[in-house]
């Protein structure tokens, strides 16, 4: 039996430790390896748009990136980086996320990327938090958690 949080429908992290184990690590290796199928994807644009895309590389990689997120993340509750290291997102309800949460979800961590200082925070709680939570986590009640926990 699962003893969940009485305020959601997720594990408790001291009762069910393995669900919540070596997360933060797991995301980092997944955000790089999210980031390389990125940049991957920017050089297969930029000679399409007769290299002006150059111009832009920043604002074409933001773009890239919004959007690999939130369509992995609404097609399977994870990005590809992410179902490698055998994690994904789920709900406060314990559900997977729909478009709309994973449409939040990507521009709340795009917001607090592209800042350092909500970065650094949402860094430091991952890493201390029992759920490991970042701020766009907290923000939506979401967590990531082990997949091979689930079942």
């Amino acid at each position: 039996m699962i003893v969940a949080d009485p305020l959601s429908r997720l594990p408790d992290p001291d009762y069910h430790a393995e669900f919540y184990r070596d997360v933060p690590m797991k995301r980092l290796i997944a955000w790089f390896i999210d980031t390389v199928l990125i940049a991957l994807v920017v050089l297969l644009i930029v000679p399409f748009t007769a290299f002006v895309a150059l111009f832009f590389l920043p604002m074409v990689f933001l773009a890239v990136s919004f959007m690999y997120r939130w369509v992995t993340l609404t097609s399977g509750s994870a990005t590809w980086g992410m179902r490698l290291m055998a994690i994904e997102f789920r709900r406060h309800d314990a559900a997977r996320f729909d478009a709309l949460t994973a449409f939040l979800h990507t521009l709340g961590f795009t917001v607090s990327i592209s800042m350092v200082i909500p970065q650094l925070i949402s860094i430091a709680l991952m890493v201390t938090g029992a759920r490991a939570q970042g701020l766009s986590d907290m923000a939506l009640g979401t967590v990531a958690l082990n997949r091979a926990a689930q079942r």
